[in-house]
């Protein structure tokens, strides 16, 4: 599979500044190849004309709906291959079905792995089955529970939920594929929210056993993620495993801006009505694909960044700067030991920095 870097490194050297005079200077080939390869820099982003995917295989979590969908259908229509998952074995059909039927020429390089990010055994069984299929160029982090139960509940593996379902099974997962990420110098993102920034809880109690609110459950659930997303990069870097980790957010994309597709999202007219009189603060959330699908495909962003829209809520991909809550690197490691505990994965540094890309 093809690497977002040249074979042997990891990271993308910043420009000097002789870059001008040294491209002027270039074979007109070379300045062919850098066009495509740096369109993130050398051209404005367009993310309805994104690169040349061809040869890349990434995997999306939770793709059934929502930017799952749509991030699957933006990376198959610029070329790459497409792991297709969710717990849903009907809605997923559904979801390919509906993929295919808006990108025909795209069919082949659509497939469909049912994964529960809840159930660490579905993850497992998920990871395996990937892991055994060749390298891996990119995997977006984005199922979730968005709409917490009010009452606490827990999985079959005994875990809070929704802990469980946007944190646990992502950190499993990511764990488990490392070695594959690794092989094609691969990259992972994960979806954080701009809810950390309005509510700031520290998950000292990230499985909710003495005061359970859903809204906590799902702020904490996203600070968690994203503060796991900027421990991994440290983590990746020291220990020389040639994969980024970055953060993303969509802002605040919903069903009620987001085109109507059968199988996929079929809003009322009562939630098309509520979601458009916030027009000026919302999107879609096929806009609010496109964030994560920059963060994941871009080859100038570096590990350890925070992407989301230009306008915090709404707009195109833009850098920011995340909540200092997520970026607090003792929350960060105490996170780390407990998601460790929860499932059983450590990660696999070691074997990982061996792979060759």
């Amino acid at each position: 599979m093809g690497s977002a870097y040249p074979p042997g490194q990891t990271r993308r050297p910043r420009p000097t500044a002789n870059s001008s005079r040294l491209l002027s200077a270039a074979p007109k080939v070379v300045l062919k190849r850098l066009r495509v390869e740096d369109v993130a820099r050398k051209q404005a982003w367009d993310p309805e004309r994104l690169p040349d995917l061809s040869g890349r295989t990434y995997l999306v979590t939770g793709s059934n709906a929502g930017l799952g969908f749509f991030s699957s259908e933006q990376l198959v229509g610029a070329g790459a291959r497409v792991y297709m998952t969710g717990r849903s074995p009907n809605r997923l059909m559904a979801a390919r079905a509906a993929l295919r039927r808006r990108n025909p020429d795209a069919a082949d390089r659509v497939e469909t792995l049912l994964l529960d990010t809840s159930n660490l055994g579905s993850v497992r069984a998920a990871a395996a089955t990937i892991g055994g299929r060749g390298a891996l160029d990119g995997l977006l982090l984005n199922a979730g529970i968005v709409h917490p139960p009010k009452q606490r509940e827990t999985t079959g593996d005994g875990n809070e939920v929704v802990f469980a379902t946007n944190v646990l099974g992502h950190f499993a997962l990511a764990g488990a594929l490392l070695t594959t990420l690794a092989a094609a110098s691969g990259r992972m993102v994960w979806l954080g929210s701009m809810s950390t920034s309005m509510w700031k809880y520290d998950p000292v109690d990230p499985q909710l056993l003495d005061e359970y609110s859903g809204w906590r459950a799902y702020v904490q659930s996203k600070v968690a993620t994203a503060a796991l997303g900027f421990e991994a990069d440290r983590r990746l870097r020291v220990a020389g495993v040639p994969v980024t980790s970055v953060v993303a957010h969509p802002g605040y994309s919903t069903s009620g801006r987001t085109p109507g597709i059968v199988g996929v999202n079929s809003p009322t007219r009562l939630t098309r009505f509520a979601d458009n009189l916030q027009f000026a603060i919302t999107q879609s959330k096929e806009r609010g694909a496109w964030t994560l699908v920059r963060a994941l495909v871009d080859p100038e962003i570096e590990g350890g960044e925070f992407w989301g829209p230009r306008r915090v809520a709404s707009g195109e991909p833009h850098r920011g700067r995340a909540s200092k809550i997520t970026r607090d690197p003792e929350i960060a490691d105490r996170l780390w030991g407990v998601c460790e505990d929860a499932t059983g994965v450590r990660w696999p540094f070691a074997a990982a920095a061996r792979a060759k890309a």
